[in-house]
């Protein structure tokens, strides 16, 4: 009875520390990463937005938001509403993306991102990135501080 009582123990536990560390843990913002793989990083997590858990493609991209546009935002909870929103819906679950680099500096850089969302229509929008200069754990690192509401380009088909 011991041993099925170990057995059943053990087995639970790897079950809970394999359920725990399933998860990846969200890319954080840090000095190495740079202004086009800030935009990969929101774009992939919003590509496959509810695959290891909800909305965690939608949480990546608000780790990447710079603090001045989570003011503008609000909380997590408003900046979910909001890309669910008519506005940036079509970024949930895309199909596919481009982005191109439009200009830059050493403070800062903007892409034109064309999403081809679910229902094969292509979407234009402009992505900027600022690097943040207060001091903190943010000090040098990359941050989203405008999207553009989108541009229609039309079907794929």
């Amino acid at each position: 009875m011991l041993e099925k009582l170990r057995i059943i123990f053990s087995t639970l536990l790897i079950l809970l520390l394999t359920t725990v560390y399933s998860f990846s843990e969200l890319v954080n913002p840090n000095k190495n990463i740079t202004p086009k793989e800030v935009v990969e990083i929101q774009l992939n997590g919003l590509k496959q937005n509810d695959l290891e858990y909800k909305d965690r493609g939608i949480e990546q991209t608000w780790t990447f938001a710079h603090p001045n546009n989570k003011r503008v935002t609000g909380p997590l909870g408003n900046f979910k509403r909001m890309i669910k929103g008519a506005s940036y819906k079509m970024m949930i679950n895309h199909l596919s993306h481009t982005i191109t680099e439009l200009g830059s500096s050493d403070k800062w850089a903007q892409f034109e991102v064309i999403i081809l969302d679910k229902d094969k229509i292509y979407h234009k929008f402009n992505w900027q990135v600022e690097k943040y200069t207060d001091e903190g754990v943010l000090k040098d690192c990359w941050l989203t501080t405008m999207v553009s509401s989108p541009i229609p380009l039309g079907s794929s088909i």
